[in-house]
C-alpha cells in the first residue's frame, strides 16, 4: 500500500513535520541506498525518536515514496521543464532527474508513484500529448516514462558498454556494429528513443 493511500495527519502539536521526514529520507537515500532507510535512520537524522515518526509513518515503504515525490518535487529543472511545452525537454529533464537519484528508479518499480509531484508530472505529460492529438495519448505516456526510467536505471553503466566484448560467433551482427560504435553519448541515446517512440505514435494517428 503506498503512503499516499493512507497519509496519518499529525495528532500531536510537536508532531515531527513529513516534509522533514522526506527531505532526511531523501539524503540517506542519496548517501546510501534503499537500504540505507529506516524508521530508526530517519529519525537519527531528524534528532527524535523513533516512535515520533510512527506518528507520520508506517514502515521504510512510506519513507521511499515520501522522498520519491520530494526529490522530484525540489528538482528545478524538473520544475522548468514542468512549465514549459516541450516533451522531449521534459523527459529528458526526468531522465536526468533520476540518474542524480538511482534509487528512484527502484522505488518507481515497487509500485505506481502517487504523490503529488508525481501526479503533476504525469498530467503535464498527458496534456502535451492530448495537445499534439496522438490517438493514444496515456500508453505514449506510459511508453514514454518506461523508456526513461529503464534507461535511467542503466545509465551508470552505459559508459562501459563500448568496452565490453561480444562474442562475434554468437551475435555477428551485434557485434559488427558494436565494434563500429554508436558515437554518442547516452543521453543522446535516450533523446533518440523519446523521438523514435513519439514518432512511432504520430504515424499511429
Amino acid at each position: 500500500m503506498s503512503y499516499w493511500d493512507h497519509v496519518k495527519p499529525a495528532r500531536r502539536a510537536r508532531a515531527v513535520h513529513v516534509h522533514d521526514v522526506a527531505r532526511a529520507s531523501v539524503d540517506l537515500l542519496d548517501d546510501g541506498g534503499l537500504r540505507a532507510v529506516t524508521v530508526r535512520a530517519v529519525a537519527g537524522r531528524l534528532g527524535v525518536a523513533p516512535a515520533s515518526l510512527y506518528s507520520r509513518v508506517e514502515s521504510a515503504e512510506d519513507l521511499f515514496d515520501l522522498a520519491l515525490d520530494d526529490a522530484l518535487g525540489n528538482d528545478p529543472d524538473m520544475a522548468r521543464a514542468l512549465v514549459e511545452d516541450d516533451i522531449d525537454d521534459l523527459m529528458l529533464a526526468y531522465y536526468r532527474h533520476l540518474v542524480r537519484h538511482r534509487w528512484a528508479c527502484q522505488v518507481v518499480a515497487m509500485r505506481p508513484p502517487r504523490g503529488p509531484h508525481y501526479l503533476r508530472l504525469s498530467e503535464r505529460l498527458t496534456v502535451l500529448l492530448v495537445e499534439l492529438e496522438v490517438a493514444e495519448p496515456l500508453t505514449l505516456a506510459y511508453a514514454l516514462s518506461n523508456f526513461v526510467i529503464g534507461s535511467a536505471t542503466t545509465a551508470h553503466v552505459a559508459r562501459g558498454e563500448h568496452v565490453a566484448g561480444v562474442d562475434s560467433a554468437v551475435a555477428p551482427t551485434y557485434a559488427r556494429l558494436h565494434a563500429q560504435g554508436h558515437g554518442g553519448s547516452a543521453e543522446r541515446t535516450v533523446h533518440a528513443g523519446i523521438a523514435a517512440l513519439r514518432a512511432a505514435f504520430a504515424r499511429a494517428s
